[in-house]
């Protein structure tokens, strides 16, 4: 590799958080117009490593890092993201920052927009000149065709899926002036199969073109197939360095959780009797319709059994993620849902919880953590507050106060189980990676010990080592405690692993209900709406 291609070169570079030492020694390096892929299990360093490069504030405030950063031959050290955008970085996080009440096209342009003279400029001076806005949906759609993806520049970001979402980020960084290097965390995490596709086509267009990327992913197929050579990360350190051509996923795998994978014992499902003879039937749901913006629900009907894993799948934007976000209450929701048999209220968060439902937010960030407070605080904070554990009581419960001692047990417990990486249960979970706070969001739910439990996109953004701990974690709940689970995922063959049956969501009804080991045509015609199968997967 000669010096004048290479853009990036990372030279020794090193960082510890309070003493916590979380990158040793980094060496790599990037040519200009070629594709890295970044893969490490969960806390394996990653995200910090890109914070460094990328110029994050938390990496000044903390100290800095050790090491030298190279761009273009010339030694960087970014105090701010302002830093890195000017010298043509750019970034796209798990997280969105987007402004949910502006369109498409202002999330592309902002703090880039157009703007065109008018009479009070031309006396008073630039400042007062007016948007350009045809201008600036000119150049967002630009950005999205170069993309590759059907948008509408004109719409709102609040009423789009989150498939979407996710390529505005994209197209916002690519439209920027200069730009040589681009930093994709996860990007394909909350697309479909097809929109994947699409943004991988797009990534190979824009390395032709000269633009530099850092891919980071946990689907290592995708990895494979899009990227030039790959980097592999453990507990901080690279532990490989090779072309992408000839590997393979389980190689890969290997490498990043120094065990063979493949050769992990899942844990046995429990025979569950799902026939139409047992009537044990936990939740019942009639005519189900929520107002979830991108996730509409229309009309969905469907019985779960007692002690069964049921699976919700399909299309991004199809409806799956409306299902339990309606029947938890935290979208507008009508119909009928019926639990052990009784009514459930719709629109209350607090009776479902209450009549024993516990539920895990594809939105760990918005919805499933309180970011600000510890890990035990986190895991502890629904029973608490809604099964009034945790609680020491005196005089009939006039005086009450925390229960540290078995919030510690508790917490300590679900750490271990799911083998949640963190300095002490006292951490904050904002400063968790992003698949460590799925983790949390999992053990608050299994605190709870609910008898039905739904569980949203439990794995998005969690590595292949982490992730078959999820699943089979969530077996081994289903198993030892007779907890019906209701699992919605965008992950076909994660729900055909662990799923007694998997019903497919299409333009907001189920299409069909089928068992785990039909054809995945089956599956593919009823995401399509065009199968001629009845819910229980037959010939109508």
């Amino acid at each position: 590799m000669s010096k004048e291609n290479v853009l990036l070169s990372v030279e020794n570079v090193g960082k510890q958080f309070e003493g916590n030492r979380v990158l040793k020694n980094i060496n790599f390096s990037l040519e200009k117009g070629k594709i890295l892929g970044l893969v490490g299990e969960n806390g394996a360093g990653k995200s910090t490593l890109m914070k460094i490069i990328f110029g994050m504030n938390e990496i000044a405030d903390t100290g800095g890092y050790e090491g030298e950063i190279y761009l273009d031959g010339e030694k960087i050290n970014f105090k701010s993201p302002l830093d890195a955008l000017n010298a043509g970085i750019g970034m796209v996080h798990q997280e969105f920052s987007l402004i949910p009440g502006f369109t498409a096209y202002e999330n592309i342009l902002l703090n880039m927009e157009k703007t065109k003279p008018s009479i009070i400029s031309k006396i008073f001076g630039k400042k007062f000149e007016t948007l350009d806005r045809q201008e600036m949906k000119k150049i967002a759609k630009d950005a999205i065709d170069t993309l590759g993806v059907q948008l509408d520049e004109n719409a709102l970001v609040s009423e789009m899926p989150v498939g979407h979402k996710q390529f505005i980020e994209i197209a916002r960084e690519i439209d920027r002036e200069k730009v040589k290097l681009l930093i994709l965390d996860e990007p394909t995490a909350v697309l479909t199969e097809s929109e994947a596709e699409i943004l991988l086509k797009a990534m190979r267009k824009l390395a032709d073109s000269g633009i530099s990327i850092i891919f980071i992913s946990h689907r290592l197929r995708e990895i494979i197939e899009v990227c030039d050579t790959i980097v592999v990360l453990r507990d901080g350190v690279v532990v490989v360095e090779k072309p992408a051509e000839g590997l393979n996923v389980r190689q890969i795998a290997q490498w990043m959780v120094g065990r063979d994978v493949a050769g992990r014992k899942a844990v046995q499902v429990r025979d569950v009797d799902i026939s139409e003879s047992n009537k044990d039937v936990i939740l019942d749901v009639e005519h189900l319709w929520v107002d979830m913006p991108g996730e509409t629900v229309k009309d969905v009907s469907f019985s779960v059994k007692r002690g069964e894993i049921f699976g919700i799948g399909g299309l991004a934007g199809q409806g799956k993620l409306g299902i339990s976000n309606g029947i938890l209450g935290l979208f507008p929701a009508g119909g009928k849902v019926l639990l052990n048999g009784k009514e459930l209220p719709l629109n209350s968060t607090f009776n479902a919880l209450k009549g024993g439902i516990a539920f895990v937010s594809e939105d760990r960030r918005g919805v499933g953590l309180l970011l600000d407070e510890s890990i035990d605080w986190n895991i502890a904070f629904n029973a608490m507050q809604v099964q009034n554990r945790f609680i020491k009581k005196k005089l009939g419960g006039l005086i009450k106060w925390r229960d540290d001692k078995a919030m510690k047990e508790c917490a300590d417990k679900y750490v271990n189980a799911l083998q949640i990486k963190c300095t002490s249960t006292k951490q904050h979970a904002r400063q968790l990676s992003g698949g460590n706070q799925q983790k949390v969001c999992l053990a608050k739910a299994f605190a709870m010990e609910p008898s039905l439990l739904l569980v949203s996109e439990p794995t998005r953004g969690i590595d292949v080592g982490a992730k078959a701990l999820v699943l089979d974690s969530l077996r081994r709940h289903n198993n030892e405690n007779d907890t019906t689970i209701i699992m919605v995922s965008s992950e076909l063959e994660e729900l055909r692993s662990i799923c007694d049956r998997i019903a497919i969501v299409s333009e907001g009804k189920i299409a069909g209900i089928l068992s785990p080991d039909a054809d995945t045509a089956e599956f593919g015609l009823l995401m399509s709406g065009l199968s001629n199968l009845n819910e229980e997967g037959e010939e109508q």
